[in-house]
This record gives structure tokens, sequence and C-alpha cells, in this order.
């Protein structure tokens, strides 16, 4: 690995090792397997040398098409003051769900009274930098989705009750923040992650290659030692 390399953020390294084994794999130069393999060492990898030897054999790299792509595709949509303040989920007797497209308040206040409520964030559109979930839990129960790569943090108070929080917190600053806080009584309350960074990224490349076909002119491409650009390939 080259000194510059070794000086940089590792989690700079490592989205770029991430882009190249998409890119590669995208375009027929990794199997399904290997790209999973060496993705799942990108992740857990905490050595930049290590992330930078898994795409060291790899020839294609990411480019302006992929970048714009990505981002359309995989940042976390934000619209700030695109919704309003609050939002009430009442469920007594019953149940109600938000899920799909939609835009986030600031706060969501919820009554699960012999009832339940599910609130799913996985492709939700944030519109503060952070969401408050002010809940009442009693006899009833709530769910809770969110993608691996926000922030959530659970204040929840539990009494003959109790919240289960899978999901990680503080993963990067500038993640929205999904924070619950309230009481659950004789109820329970479960914040689950629904979408994982690893499924993210899979399901992408598999879409690029979906896209982005091996063809007998990239073989001959390859052997006359060009690189073909990722727009190039689009069909």
């Amino acid at each position: 690995m080259s000194r510059e390399n070794q000086d940089r953020p590792i989690d700079v390294v490592r989205e770029e090792a991430i882009d190249r084994l998409i890119v590669n794999y995208g375009h027929g130069e990794l199997s399904l397997e290997a790209f999973e393999r060496r993705l799942d060492q990108a992740l857990v990898s905490n050595s930049s040398s290590e992330i930078s030897e898994l795409v060291a054999d790899l020839h294609l790299q990411a480019d302006k098409g992929y970048a714009d792509q990505k981002r359309a595709e995989l940042a976390l949509d934000y619209d700030y003051g695109a919704a309003r303040d609050v939002e009430y989920m009442i469920n007594v007797f019953g149940g109600s769900n938000r899920r799909g497209p939609w835009n986030v308040p600031k706060e969501i206040r919820m009554l699960n009274l012999f009832g339940g409520g599910e609130i799913d964030f996985t492709e939700a559109k944030f519109t503060h930098p952070s969401v408050r979930i002010k809940m009442l839990t009693l006899f009833g129960g709530a769910s809770i989705y969110v993608r691996e790569d926000l922030n959530t943090i659970s204040k929840t108070i539990s009494i003959f009750g109790g919240t289960d929080n899978s999901a990680p917190s503080n993963r990067g600053s500038d993640a929205p923040a999904v924070i619950v806080e309230g009481l659950v009584l004789f109820g329970g309350t479960s914040i689950e992650i629904k979408r994982t960074i690893k499924e993210i990224f899979v399901d992408f490349a598999n879409r690029i290659r979906g896209i982005h076909r091996p063809s007998s002119s990239h073989a001959e491409a390859r052997e006359s030692g060009a690189t073909p650009l990722f727009r190039d390939k689009q069909r």
C-alpha cells in the first residue's frame, strides 16, 4: 500500500475500495461470491493496508457517472422544512403504520393503548437533522425499523415491559438521528435494522450489473489496455 493511502482516513479508503468493488462486480470482473467476500472484509477491517489489498488486482475505477448514480440511489434523502413539525399516531384497540416514501417530521407523538404502531424509516425523506419519537405504550407495542446508516438512540423507561434496541448509534455525525423516548408499561417496543449496509451495497451493485453486462467488446478493451468508463458501458 502506498504511504498516501496509509496516511488517509480509513473511512475514505474504505468507501473508495467499496466503490471499486461495486464497479468491477457490476461490469463482470468479479463473481458474486468474490464480491460479497471482499465486501464483508472491507466493511469490518480497520486496516487501510488490508482494505487496499482487497482491490489491488482490480482494473476498473469509479467515475463521475458511477458517483452520480450512487448519490441518486443510496444517499439518505433530505428535504429540510418539507414536513410539519409534529405528527400523531394514536392506536387504541387497533394499529397504524408509516412506511414507504414519506416526509419525516421533527417529532412523532405515539400512543399505543391495547394496540400497536409501526414506523419504517428505510425509504423516508428526513426534513430535520433528527426526529424524536415520544411514545406512551400501555398494553400495546411499537415496532420501529431503520437503515443501518442512521443514528438510533433509545431513552425509554420500561415498567413491566421492555424495549429491544438492536440498531446502531453514532455511526456518523452527519447522519440523521432517530431518538425514541417515553414510557413502556405492560407492553413492548422494538427498534430493528431493516436494511443493512451490506444489503444496500449488494442491491445497488446488482442493479449496476443488470445495466452493464460483459461483452466481447469489453474483453477486447481489456486486452488492448483500455479502461472503459462507467458511462460508456450503459445500454
